[in-house]
């Protein structure tokens, strides 16, 4: 009785201890998650609106998932107004700065009044550019609508109005995947496009790129129309800078074009340089028979077989179709080999190392220089040519090894029936020792 009640208060004591210790705990967790967790702004806007339908009832509920309305912006952010009023003459008030949707021409500066702020971007994202009204009044959209064209695109027609996503969420309609619809709601539009008399089949084209064909598998990196045009600051490419505009990519092609003959004439007939020979939108993939005299080079739109561009294509066109074929037959030969166990890992690393020689000689062609094309061919063909000559070794090895594989096996055949029968011959008893028994019985 008295070992037993001396231990009750220190229990209770323990147990006392323990709430306490984790009511303060809790206590703390919430009043830090209240401190990080501030209440949402008040407002009766939304409230109002969600509850209507169709035109007025929809734009609240997709502003839920907004990503100003993720961050606490309300609908007064751009709409104006007092959204803390549950009078709606109150909140729509003009005193209190109510200035319902705005007009075409104001949402590019209404946009800026949060986006060319510095200080308070830096607050939501200190990484995003703040120049994007400035750039824009530099595009053909912007002078444009400077001039009065309202059909023009502003800022909500390509980001959206009430649903807009982060550029980095999939769904958003600046995401790489979606730009090329984004851009041709308006560009693939015959009939909104026709007061600016430009084609509309741009669209269309570009999803018969091989720039289209990267984007829709997956590769972020590949071109769009704002690659080209620029987003904020969109303006046509001029001749003279389409070159330029295609090297931001592929720059080591740019500094070879630079290169060649090509550069100045075409330059001096304002000639565009890359979409001569590989188009703007619809950009396909690239084969030798570009180049050289067949029916399918583009070569000859300009030059005919017998002049110095035409042999000179010829040579380039020879040179690569020499290599290309080199690296079949090796290709073939190891093929052949590894078909029949035999090991020829060094010879395939020497043959890779010939396959990157005949993708630098197709770089090489736009210098449209033949003698640094065969150069760079050549040194292909003898690596090509060592890798046959391995292959055929490996091969003409294999073919011994049979011969001494059979060979092998008829020794080792002969030899068994030879021991078989020296044994049988063994176990036959001989005619003397069988008429010795028959005369002992």
């Amino acid at each position: 009785m008295t070992a037993t009640s001396d231990r009750r208060p220190v229990l209770s004591y323990f147990s006392t201890w323990i709430l306490c210790v984790l009511g303060g705990l809790l206590l703390t967790s919430g009043t830090a998650k209240a401190q990080q967790s501030p209440a949402p702004p008040v407002d009766n806007c939304r409230t109002c609106h969600a509850q209507l339908d169709d035109r007025l009832g929809e734009p609240a509920k997709q502003f839920a998932d907004d990503i100003h309305g993720t961050r606490g912006m309300t609908c007064a952010s751009c709409h104006g107004g007092d959204p803390s009023e549950e009078d709606m003459e109150k909140s729509m008030s003009k005193a209190k700065g109510f200035r319902g949707v705005p007009k075409r021409n104001e949402i590019p500066q209404l946009c800026a009044k949060c986006h060319s702020d510095g200080a308070f971007m830096r607050a939501y994202n200190p990484s995003l550019r703040t120049d994007q009204l400035s750039q824009y009044r530099t595009s053909v959209h912007g002078k444009r609508l400077a001039a009065g064209d309202t059909r023009v695109a502003v800022c909500s027609d390509c980001h959206g109005i009430h649903k807009i996503r982060p550029a980095s969420s999939p769904i958003s309609t600046v995401y790489p995947q979606q730009i090329p619809n984004t851009c041709g709601r308006c560009h693939a539009d015959a009939a909104h496009m026709k007061p600016y008399k430009i084609p509309t089949d741009q669209l269309l084209n570009y999803q018969a790129s091989v720039h289209f064909e990267k984007l829709q598998g997956g590769d972020l990196a590949a071109p769009t129309c704002v690659t080209c045009h620029g987003n904020h600051g969109a303006t046509p490419p001029g001749i003279s800078s389409v070159e330029r505009v295609c090297g931001t990519c592929h720059v080591f092609q740019e500094q070879l074009f630079d290169q060649s003959p090509h550069k100045t004439v075409w330059a001096a007939k304002k000639i565009p340089s890359c979409l001569t020979c590989h188009g703007n939108h619809a950009i396909k993939h690239t084969s030798d028979a570009m180049i050289g005299t067949g029916k399918d080079s583009f070569c000859m739109t300009c030059h005919t077989a017998g002049d110095n561009g035409g042999k000179t294509a010829g040579q380039i066109s020879a040179a690569l179709a020499g290599l290309d074929k080199s690296l079949a037959d090796a290709d073939a030969v190891l093929d052949s080999a590894e078909q029949k166990g035999m090991e020829v890992g060094e010879a395939r690393v020497t043959l890779s190392t010939a396959h990157e020689k005949l993708i630098k000689a197709r770089v090489d062609l736009h210098t449209m220089n033949s003698a640094r094309v065969e150069e760079t061919t050549k040194a292909g063909e003898k690596l090509a040519q060592q890798v046959n000559k391995e292959g055929v070794q490996a091969l003409a090895e294999y073919a011994f090894r049979r011969k001494g594989l059979a060979l092998s096996l008829v020794a080792i055949a002969f030899v068994v029936i030879f021991l078989w029968m020296l044994i049988r011959s063994l176990e036959r008893p001989s005619a003397g020792s069988e008429a010795g028994r028959t005369g002992a019985s």
